[in-house]
């Protein structure tokens, strides 16, 4: 099984799965498309359908999407519970899974993902209602379910695999979630994310990239 992934430095997308794959406990390889160079495009390519990372290659298999990659080592791994194993918390895994896949474009775009990064700047009110909603969601899913576990619902699962990224991003760009509602819950469940050891090892070879 391989993983194709963009820059770890910097490719949101690869993250996601990646970090799911990991959990799995199964071995794979990865192939490393350099980002943002004339030949990025034509690299793509020889891999992926869509002409976009991340690609899943599995035998003949080959899946495209991040949520669809993450899905499929879901049922191809049932032993690793990516998604929590309550049916109610897994609709709301999913739910909260598919609004980050979809949604928050302001935040997207203003804040992109880079490890390396440390600063602080004016958010958009764009980019403040994006937070101001993941605060919300994150305090009310911790909420919910602390008591069962440091993740978003307990155990870790996917949707900790995609909020991943955000937490990068408040770090990097000095976004607080208690300027945005938060009490605590927040902001905890963001460094926990940050102190995983698959992030940890991931970030440590996006550092060593460059």
């Amino acid at each position: 099984m391989d993983i194709v992934i963009g820059n770890k430095m910097w490719s949101t997308w690869s993250l996601r799965p990646w970090l799911a794959l990991k959990r799995t406990g199964a071995p794979f390889g990865e192939v490393v498309i350099p980002l943002r160079e004339p030949s990025t495009p034509e690299a793509i390519a020889r891999h992926s359908p869509s002409g976009k990372v991340p690609v899943l290659k599995d035998g003949e298999v080959v899946i495209w999407d991040s949520l669809a990659i993450c899905e499929y080592l879901a049922d191809r791994f049932p032993d690793a519970r990516l998604w929590p194993q309550d049916v109610t918390r897994r609709g709301l895994a999913r739910a909260a899974s598919a609004e980050m896949h979809s949604g928050f474009p302001s935040l997207r775009g203003e804040c992109p993902m880079d490890l390396s990064l440390r600063t602080v700047i004016e958010l958009t009110e764009a980019t403040r209602t994006d937070v101001r909603r993941i605060v919300q969601l994150w305090s009310e899913m911790r909420g919910r379910f602390a008591a069962d576990g440091p993740f978003l619902f307990g155990p870790w699962s996917i949707a900790d695999a995609f909020f991943t990224p955000v937490a990068t991003r408040f770090r990097s760009y000095g976004i607080k979630p208690s300027d945005f509602g938060d009490l605590g819950a927040a902001g905890a469940y963001g460094e926990t994310l940050l102190e995983t050891p698959e992030f940890k090892e991931w970030e440590a070879a996006a550092l060593a990239e460059g």
